[in-house]
């Protein structure tokens, strides 16, 4: 696929010929340390394919750090992120002793707001048709990902452009009375046109790059007066797209729709709150949270990559938590990063795999964390 954003600082040189990316990483809580920990030396092994090196920075940012020393990000290490590191790559967060998710919110959505990172960019590609819980799948998408936006073929591979910075999650609001009989909250749902615009015009920018044929926007506009922006912005950007079909859904139609006719789709955008839940519904189409990526970007800026699975603390410490989510989030990475071909045979291992049984337990396999991980990274390494 190509990439969204250019790179906002050039690779260092070792050499003559090889570049090297410096990455920042926060493992997580919960299985976020195991996953991370098994997916490096598939994601390096990958990158060192394309002639290229990650050099990975270890931050302890986490619940353990947290409640050791009250300490979520500090801002100084923020700003040298921005300066000294070409992407982050996060692990889940979230931890049962910390019931405010105060360290989790902070770190993740702290960047995305500090970053601006507007674009949660969620792919939802099927690897193998028996992870698909639906009937007559008949196959799985092709690699190449050029799939999507068809409707003769029974292939499921669509991506969605959620708005990350706005809508619902902006955090206004008003509580009164609380803890009484009287309680009320409200929460403000805040949609400007900037920002609606450049999820919109980044959507049709990524299918027209891809070539997918179909852009559908979902929305809530027939009883959200808010929404009737996306409306208006989504005909405006999409009539300089002539080559691109567009199409409007209501979000309740619309997730009918991808259960019942899921080939269908190619690029799918929307805001954060409709975005959030439509792009668990895509995950478990194509096989469920352990192999669901995400990646949060703005052109230019430093982006983020985080597997979606959660931090899944009763699964901390067993060995059994599927590290393809974050194999695939490290693809995505590598695709950011300008690294094609890496990104490319970083996705073909784990497709390799899930065909061999090399699995996981929540998809259908026997196999421990560091058993997937690492015979991804030997497939690669014999490329």
């Amino acid at each position: 696929m190509a990439p969204l954003r250019g790179l906002r600082r050039a690779p260092r040189r070792i050499g003559l010929v090889t570049r090297c990316f410096d990455i920042a990483v926060i493992s997580g809580d919960g299985i976020g340390p195991e996953v991370v920990d098994a997916a490096v030396p598939a994601i390096q092994a990958a990158a060192r394919a394309e002639d290229a090196e990650l050099h990975w920075s270890r931050l302890p940012y986490g619940a353990d750090h947290y409640l050791r020393t009250g300490e979520t990000l500090p801002k100084r290490v923020a700003d040298r992120l921005l300066n000294e590191v070409h992407a982050l790559f996060v692990g889940a967060l979230g931890d049962p002793r910390i019931p405010g998710n105060e360290h989790a919110r902070d770190i993740l959505l702290g960047l995305r707001y500090r970053l601006d990172l507007y674009v949660n960019f969620r792919p939802c590609r099927l690897l193998h048709r028996d992870l698909c819980p639906l009937k007559e799948i008949a196959r799985p998408a092709p690699l190449a990902g050029m799939g999507g936006g068809g409707e003769d073929g029974r292939n499921i591979d669509f991506v969605i452009f959620r708005e990350n910075t706005e809508g619902i999650y902006s955090g206004r609001g008003t509580a009164k009375h609380v803890g009484t009989p009287d309680e009320e909250r409200v929460a403000e749902e805040v949609h400007t046109a900037p920002k609606v615009e450049r999820i919109i015009r980044a959507a049709f920018q990524w299918a027209a790059a891809n070539g997918r044929p179909l852009v559908t926007m979902t929305d809530k506009s027939n009883v959200i007066s808010a929404h009737a922006l996306w409306q208006r912005l989504f005909e405006e950007i999409g009539a300089e797209y002539a080559a691109i079909r567009r199409e409007h859904r209501y979000v309740d139609a619309l997730a009918m729709e991808l259960v019942r006719n899921p080939e269908r789709f190619g690029v799918i955008v929307t805001n954060n709150l409709l975005g959030d839940i439509l792009s668990d519904l895509g995950a478990q189409l194509v096989g469920g949270l352990g192999l669901a990526a995400s990646a949060n970007l703005h052109p230019g800026r430093l982006g983020l990559f985080e597997p979606v699975h959660g931090s899944a603390p009763p699964l901390a410490g067993k060995g059994t938590a599927n590290p393809m989510a974050a194999m695939r989030t490290g693809a995505l990475m590598l695709g950011e990063l300008g690294l094609l071909d890496a990104s490319r045979l970083l996705e073909e291992g784990v497709s390799s795999a899930i065909a061999a049984g090399v699995r996981t337990p929540d998809i259908g396999g026997l196999a421990r964390t560091t058993d997937v991980a690492r015979w991804v990274e030997e497939w690669i390494r014999k490329r």
